[in-house]
């Protein structure tokens, strides 16, 4: 019987530098246009050539290694099984706090993916738009959980899943309005035919221990490959008060906003409300549901200052 070494440390993952992560990477052109950058970038987060070169590039191989060895491995099962069915969307599962960049890194690994050689038709879908509405959430006094696991629709959010696995050719995802912060009524997100699908939010990695009309069926259950983005939690606060007062000077100005009410917040006023928010809701939301599903994801990118990614770490085959 082999021993254990107990001076290894025990761990489910390979960690990379930065720097050895990026060697990696079997390119050394431009794959993405400034311009493309800017519009892929968040309101106080800017995508440099060099993050995308250096971590995004090889991580947008990886996912490409795995959709190809999913497709190989489709049509070895169909000619075993003498069947000739179609091939499901490759899902991905793009996971974090609030503020730490997820929608970002979402976005550029859409474009990415996109530029595949197999030209992939790429569909991104946010939780967010799984949320209850505004009424039910006051209806059941939890307007102040929004982003908590009872404030999502868990099961309309299994449906989609199991419709997207199913392989239906078409199908409807319900649209969350960041400015008016709640679900809208008359628009769908329409997605038709995929061969990726990238499924965003602070929930995917979550688990569904205490609602019991649910069946023992997990958001990730449905994921190919799923990545968590993470950040030390001072960074990810500081990043959500930036944000919060780029968005009073800009968003919250326009009547509609939800928010419109603290347009005039002074720079203080503003800060000690954003660290309000942080410390009352977001940051519990983070150590007690979204943190402690770090561990379930196949990769974790880990930023520091400045929203760049420092560390990755690869769980291990």
């Amino acid at each position: 019987m082999a021993t254990l070494n107990k001076s290894v440390p025990l761990s489910a993952y390979t960690q990379f530098s930065r720097a050895e992560w990026a060697k990696l990477s079997n390119s050394t052109s431009e794959i993405l246009s400034a311009t493309e950058r800017a519009k892929l970038s968040s309101l106080n987060e800017t995508i440099s050539a060099e993050e995308v070169s250096d971590i995004y590039l090889p991580l947008s191989q990886l996912l490409y290694m795995h959709m190809t060895q999913s497709v190989k491995l489709h049509e070895n099962v169909n000619h075993f099984l003498q069947k000739k069915t179609k091939k499901v969307p490759f899902v991905i599962g793009v996971a974090g706090s609030v503020s730490v960049g997820k929608s970002t890194t979402a976005r550029l690994i859409q474009a990415l993916v996109s530029q595949w050689p197999n030209n992939p038709k790429v569909d991104l879908v946010t939780t967010d738009g799984f949320l209850y509405p505004n009424a039910v959430l006051e209806e059941r006094g939890l307007m102040k959980r929004k982003g908590f696991p009872e404030s999502y629709d868990i099961s309309r959010l299994i449906r989609f899943l199991y419709e997207l696995k199913s392989g239906y050719a078409y199908i409807e995802a319900p649209v969350y309005s960041h400015l008016t912060y709640d679900i809208l009524t008359d628009t769908v997100q329409k997605i038709t035919e995929p061969d990726v699908v990238i499924v965003e939010g602070i929930n995917v990695l979550q688990v569904n221990k205490k609602d019991r009309r649910i069946p023992h069926v997990f958001v990730s259950d449905f994921f190919d490959f799923s990545i968590y983005v993470d950040a030390d939690e001072e960074n990810i606060q500081s990043w959500y008060i930036e944000r919060f007062k780029l968005l009073r000077n800009t968003a919250f100005q326009q009547s509609e906003s939800f928010f419109h009410r603290f347009r005039q917040l002074s720079d203080s006023e503003a800060v000690n409300f954003a660290k309000d928010i942080w410390s009352t809701i977001n940051g519990v939301n983070l150590e007690k549901n979204i943190r402690p599903t770090r561990h379930r994801a196949d990769l974790i990118l880990k930023k520091g200052a400045g929203h760049k990614v420092e560390e990755v770490h690869l769980k291990k085959m």
